[in-house]
């Protein structure tokens, strides 16, 4: 009988899944669905203009970490303003759309590691020397940890998850899937110090001292819960992706790409692997050389510090690429697989020629991104459903969980980090604290709220890309196909994350390093 429960459960979240796929994949292509988009902003700009919309709020200043009393209205695109913004704009906001720059230079070195055979035969070792049952787990952690690198993740894991589950057999979708979960919707924690950590410390600092001066956190503050959300997350993402999403896909009828994942190593790609580990070797030397010394010039120049806010934390798509570009090259040359530098170019203009789709797409994305924050509308949503959670008369865990339902649902439609952080901070971190509450503790149920939903939204600048690697496995493949998958990750994470929160809280176990 409860066997027959669980079949029936799970058959009904299946077809429930299949519809939202079916309706998801019936609207246009993505390029039309900003363009509409872009019409609907300008239109509600416009409206809000007229009825004079605007909030008046505290907010912190990233650059200068001064509280500033500010005052936001509505703005219109139809204005002679507006109008004049939208026009000149348009390349600049292309141009600043920093997804686009970062995916070019990443596919330069991942494209070399890709032809010259280094990819294909690291994802056989990989899955040689794994158990079978591991390998999701393995691919979740390291899709988690990835964020240490901003966003190389999107453009290297996802990808390689979702050709290692076709080595195995498996359909490659749920290791799309799993790829995408890891990276996008746990972006806010690591093991490891990130850049974004550093600069919500600061705005977090700020906001403590409009009621307490003398008080502050530090980067370490939220540390241990961060530690412990790292593995407690590996797990959600695995269990989800082998009782749900793999069972939903079924087999897969397609074929991939390479020898399969049991094939023994030739002598050329062993010796091949004995290059590219010494080319990571010299790239590890290189850039060891330019961070470890002193006054190394990758070190953060006024204070010296390496971890945070440096150069190479905030650079570091430049040595990820050069570890594919070397190891690729390396690899290339023991294997025989690349004789000629020519050869070299040519692999990343084939890297770089197979993203004019994902270009044309970024070019709508961008304008329609800088349309809706010059409209004022993302703040005016924030500010609205801040006030409105504060007001709320509830203890403080019901009022902490009720922040983290108000982020997450938020970060549908308002993706920046620091932005709503900026935003939120000043509000929410002085009431906590009346409260009693740890604004380190603040901070972490941010972290929760901002992080699953970043899988479910097109506004996230990677989510077409994420199409684009389902349909090299499913032609058909469209946004339906990304939310049916992405849909049982970010409520079982957005769920659960947020009762790991509560007990974290009811039990009183510190937050981080103080």
């Amino acid at each position: 009988m409860a066997g027959e429960q669980e079949e029936k459960r799970l058959s009904l979240l299946q077809r429930t899944l299949d519809l939202v796929e079916r309706v998801g994949n019936r609207v246009p292509h993505p390029v039309l669905i900003f363009l509409a988009l872009i019409l609907l902003v300008i239109g509600l700009s416009h409206a809000l203009y007229l009825t004079g919309a605007e909030v008046n709020y505290d907010v912190i200043n990233p650059e200068t970490h001064k509280i500033e009393r500010a005052t936001t209205a509505a703005r219109s695109l139809l204005t002679a303003d507006g109008v004049r913004n939208m026009v000149t704009g348009l390349v600049p906001n292309f141009m600043g759309f920093s997804a686009i720059g970062l995916l070019i230079v990443a596919m330069l070195g991942v494209g070399v590691a890709e032809e010259s055979g280094l990819i294909n035969v690291l994802i056989r070792t990989l899955v040689a020397i794994s158990p079978g049952w591991a390998l999701t787990y393995i691919l979740a952690f390291v899709g988690i940890l990835s964020s240490i690198a901003s966003d190389a993740g999107y453009v290297v894991l996802i990808p390689l998850a979702g050709a290692a589950y076709a080595s195995l057999g498996r359909h490659p979708l749920a290791g799309i899937a799993l790829g995408f979960a890891a990276v996008a919707g746990a972006f806010n924690v690591n093991m490891l110090i990130k850049p974004l950590d550093a600069v919500m410390t600061e705005i977090t600092n700020d906001a403590i001292h409009m009621v307490d001066p003398s008080r502050s956190i530090d980067l370490m503050a939220g540390f241990w819960f961060s530690l412990a959300s790292v593995p407690f997350l590996v797990i959600v993402i695995a269990l989800v992706t082998d009782r749900l999403i793999a069972p939903r896909l079924g087999a897969y009828a397609g074929e991939s790409e390479g020898p399969p994942a049991g094939a023994v190593r030739t002598p050329a790609e062993t010796r091949g692997l004995v290059y590219a580990g010494l080319g990571f070797l010299a790239v590890l030397l290189l850039f060891g050389v330019l961070s470890l010394p002193d006054a190394a010039p990758l070190r953060n120049p006024e204070t010296g510090a390496l971890i945070g806010n440096s150069p190479l934390m905030n650079g570091l798509i430049v040595p990820i690429m050069l570890v594919f570009l070397v190891m690729g090259v390396a690899f290339g040359v023991g294997a025989g697989t690349i004789k000629t530098p020519t050869e070299v170019i040519s692999a990343m203009i084939k890297a770089v020629s197979g993203l004019g789709g994902t270009i044309v797409l970024f070019l709508v994305i961008s304008q329609f991104i800088a349309y809706f924050n010059y409209s004022n509308i993302p703040t005016l949503m924030a500010i609205r459903m801040a006030e409105g959670l504060k007001s709320a008369n509830v203890d403080a865990l019901w009022l902490l969980l009720g922040f983290i339902v108000v982020v997450t649902a938020l970060n549908i439609v308002f993706t920046p980090a620091i932005a709503k952080w900026a935003i939120f901070a000043p509000v929410f971190v002085p009431l906590f604290i009346t409260l009693g509450v740890d604004p380190a503790a603040v901070l972490s149920a941010y972290r929760v709220g901002d992080s699953p939903t970043n899988t479910l939204t097109p506004l996230n600048a990677y989510f077409a890309l994420v199409v684009g690697f389902a349909r090299q496995y499913d032609t058909k493949a469209g946004v339906g196909t990304i939310v049916a998958l992405m849909l049982p990750y970010a409520v079982a994470m957005s769920v659960l994350w947020a009762g790991l929160f509560a007990v974290w809280y009811l039990l009183g176990l510190p937050w981080g390093l103080h």
